[in-house]
């Protein structure tokens, strides 16, 4: 029996039968090698210690040796004489599930409101360049793309909570590390996605990757803003002092459609839409729109944008920023995404003084998309918006546990709030966990020969967590720089790049897979842009 041989049948037991990534069956492999476990029958015959000494978690390496002790019993493990068959998912311990984590279909605890479900999977942070620039730390590959999806999406896609970021983050991991799999001859069987696994659901593209997405229906996120819940008056009303008293006041019988004020850290947004046959009203439509609402004139900004059909069927569009920089082109995209023609869009902002990063970005999409719903609400159509949070869909768990997604399978689940929740998606405190474990300290020169000080467990994830936040703080910075300067596809793409030059040099091929290196935060806060 060759080596490679063994190598498949675990890895094969580990994503087929325990249902653990791809990335993390190889960490596996690699620790239970390095005690010299090198296939499922050695696992299966070694004193549980020498297991635990390879995979930390006692619990988890009781169930692997389980699973291993099954398969040998049943003739799976190899061997002249043995069937090498995937084992069976149902003959195996099933997986335990820690107490509030949510069950197989869902990808965060139901009990929690969407405002709960992000509080609790927010994730430290230090923009302390000073501290950043004298750190190093020591990690593979794989958490690093995780780190750059998830900070990457604030500004790319900023209509996403955390928690999705989280989930779409993973699910470019999880495709990432399958292919390369499949070019070092560790896996060579198709992937879920070339069976055809996902065809028709959406897509989003992450770093450059496109990964089929499952929308998250009824899910309301909007951070720490407000929002009136009254819609603005249709009545002319007197002047106030007060922005907020008169941001809705329009003429009567008035023609424009309104979003609901919102309001972050003393910024307000308000959008208004109204329908156009011809460019050359934008000229008069404006200024009669600021006349009749005197307290417009005191906004910071008031961007503007329309698409109007040319003869032909040509679409003929423009945008104006006034100053909100980007403005005028996200209003052009969310307008596109809508479908949405023949329309004048006004975005008005009063600025509060404090700077909102790419909230300010999902707070317009979110007033744009508003007022374009309150228009064709008035006009009797319908239409489907753009911008709704999305589940990172895990094909490859799909594909083993035989539920339908795009349809393929069977087994689907319906529920009223969520769609089809019979499709696996990657689900955000798991990739949560996996940043908060996978970025040690890189030793300084001279301390890999001295005897290590003992930490303690809690020393050891305090480090970790502290160590996660100087990086994110590092993609923050830099990401920043770049956000009002490129578009968020450009931004996508050039994160990549990014990621590509500050990655940890590891060993091309094999020996070279989950292999840890350093990363130098100084050589990532070298990618900010220049003033």
């Amino acid at each position: 029996m060759s080596a490679q041989q063994d190598l498949q049948d675990l890895l094969r037991l580990l994503t087929v039968g325990r249902k653990i990534p791809m990335m993390t069956a190889m960490a596996h492999v690699k620790a239970l090698q390095a005690v010299n476990l090198r296939s499922i029958k050695d696992v299966a015959e070694s004193p549980l210690p020498t297991v635990e000494s390879a995979i930390s978690d006692g619990k988890a390496a009781k169930m692997l040796q389980s699973a291993c002790k099954a398969a040998v019993k049943r003739g799976d493990a190899g061997g002249s004489n043995s069937k090498r068959a995937a084992p069976s998912s149902s003959s195996l311990p099933p997986a335990k599930r820690a107490k509030g984590e949510p069950n197989e279909f869902m990808s965060g605890p139901g009990e929690m409101s969407p405002q709960e479900l992000e509080a609790s999977l927010e994730l430290p942070l230090c923009i302390d360049e000073e501290r950043i620039a004298n750190t190093v730390l020591h990690t593979n590959r794989a958490p690093l793309v995780l780190a750059f999806a998830v900070e990457t999406l604030r500004y790319s896609m900023p209509e996403q909570p955390l928690s999705s970021r989280l989930s779409l983050g993973q699910a470019v991991v999880s495709a990432n590390s399958r292919s390369k799999a499949v070019s070092l001859g560790l896996d060579k069987g198709p992937s879920a996605e070339a069976e055809g696994w996902g065809e028709g659901q959406p897509r989003v593209r992450v770093l450059g990757r496109e990964v089929a997405v499952l929308k998250r229906g009824g899910y309301e996120w909007r951070g720490e803003e407000t929002v009136s819940e009254d819609k603005p008056n249709t009545q002319t009303q007197t002047q106030s002092t007060s922005t907020t008293a008169t941001l809705g006041a329009v003429p009567p019988k008035n023609p424009w459609a309104a979003s609901q004020p919102v309001t972050l850290k003393s910024s307000t947004f308000i959008a208004r839409a109204i329908h156009i046959t011809d460019a050359s009203q934008r000229r008069n439509l404006i200024p009669s729109l600021l006349d009749a609402n005197p307290t417009l004139k005191t906004a910071t900004h008031n961007a503007w944008a329309y698409r109007v059909t040319l003869p032909g069927g040509r679409i003929h569009e423009e945008s104006f920023d006034d100053g909100e920089t980007g403005c005028g082109d996200l209003m052009l995209r969310v307008m596109r995404d809508a479908s949405a023609v023949d329309t004048l869009v006004v975005l008005t902002r009063w600025f509060g003084g404090i700077m909102l990063g790419p909230d300010r970005w999902r707070i317009m999409r979110n007033c744009v998309n508003n007022a374009l719903s309150e228009r064709l609400r008035r006009g009797g159509h319908e239409v489907t918006l753009g911008g709704e949070a999305v589940w990172g869909l895990d094909l490859e768990a799909a594909r083993a546990k035989g539920t339908t997604v795009g349809g393929y399978g069977s087994g689907t689940k319906q529920h009223q709030s969520t769609g089809v929740i019979g499709m696996q998606t990657h689900r955000p405190e798991a990739a949560r966990a996996y940043l908060l474990k996978s970025f040690t300290t890189a030793p300084m020169e001279g301390e890999e020969k001295m005897p290590k000080k003992k930490m303690t467990v809690k020393a050891i994830e305090a480090e970790k967590a502290e160590n996660l936040g100087l990086l994110l703080g590092a993609l923050r910075i830099v990401l920043e720089s770049w956000a009002d300067y490129l578009t968020p596809a450009e931004l996508d793409k050039r994160a990549w790049s990014w990621y590509i030059a500050v990655r940890p040099e590891v060993d091309s091929g094999p020996s070279g897979w989950g292999a840890k290196g350093a990363l130098k935060l100084s050589e990532l806060l070298k990618l900010k842009r220049s003033v």
